[in-house]
């Protein structure tokens, strides 16, 4: 296995400054053609919590409902700064398997351990994240969750069949990453598909777990919204910021113990060049 790059927290500060720049070109492109967005995840924590980045988090979190995030992939094409940005995403990115898209600055390098074979370029990063419909029924909730998890297990087999430290669950991958990348497209058109149209209670990132014991998030979230200083920028979170980072983290306002203040584990980093 490749050797983890341990970032110092300079880098870390350094990688935090470049997501800003990349978040202020999602809040440009958002507000030129009235796409609605929201900061999710630990981006809305640190948001609430301490102001703008969480101080250990390496990267950034935003979330659109299906519609909107359709919207500004179609806006990329013609409004994102190029020069300085490259969007990826599953239907336009050979070899992507995330289901997901993501925002990278060029001229830097964040390559994830273990995913240093991977066949597209790691930029330094910020995720997008659509938020896709959850069945009201309960029966018809179980049986989504299940198809999500065992597609988010299918495009995760490329990588679990390197990385996995069990060896019969490396196996098990190995046998997994069989199927064509093309199929599990199609299952994820389909599972996009099947619970369109509806205006669901709940709505959920089909191939990233949900919070636990849940099925997803109260789109009610994503429609309520107010803008957040994060930093020296603001942007876009739920009006009900309690009740979202409530559901998603639990008691949001403590810090979790030294030990769980974790980043992702990189193997290269490459930063932009100091003009100075």
């Amino acid at each position: 296995m490749t050797e983890q790059y341990i970032m110092t927290q300079d880098e870390l500060h350094r990688v935090q400054e470049i997501e800003i720049e990349m978040l202020q070109e999602v809040d440009r492109i958002c507000r030129k053609c009235k796409i609605h967005y929201n900061m999710v995840g630990g981006t809305m924590l640190g948001a609430i919590r301490h102001g703008g980045y969480i101080p250990w988090d390496d990267d950034a979190d935003l979330g659109f409902l299906r519609a909107e995030y359709e919207r500004f992939r179609k806006a990329c094409e013609t409004e994102l700064d190029t020069e300085r940005f490259y969007f990826q995403e599953i239907r336009d990115t050979g070899g992507y398997r995330w289901g997901y898209g993501k925002l990278r600055r060029k001229g830097t390098e964040f390559i994830r351990a273990g995913q240093e074979f991977m066949p597209y370029e790691q930029g330094i990063f910020i995720d997008l994240f659509p938020m896709d419909n959850v069945p009201n029924g309960r029966l018809a909730r179980k049986l989504h969750f299940f198809a999500c998890f065992l597609l988010r297990k299918f495009l995760w087999s490329e990588v679990g069949c390197r990385m996995e430290k069990k060896r019969w669950l490396r196996s098990l991958y190995g046998i997994m990453r069989t199927i064509p990348r093309t199929v599990l497209i199609r299952w994820y058109g389909a599972l996009i598909k099947i619970n369109s149209g509806r205006k669901t209670e709940m709505v959920r990132i089909l191939t990233f777990p949900t919070p636990k014991g849940t099925y997803g998030f109260y789109r009610k979230w994503f429609l309520e919204q107010g803008r957040y200083p994060f930093g020296h920028i603001t942007l876009t979170g739920a009006r009900d910021y309690e009740g979202y980072l409530k559901h998603k983290f639990g008691d949001y306002m403590t810090l979790p113990p030294e030990e769980e203040r974790k980043i992702h584990p990189i193997s290269e980093l490459r930063l932009l060049e100091d003009p100075s």
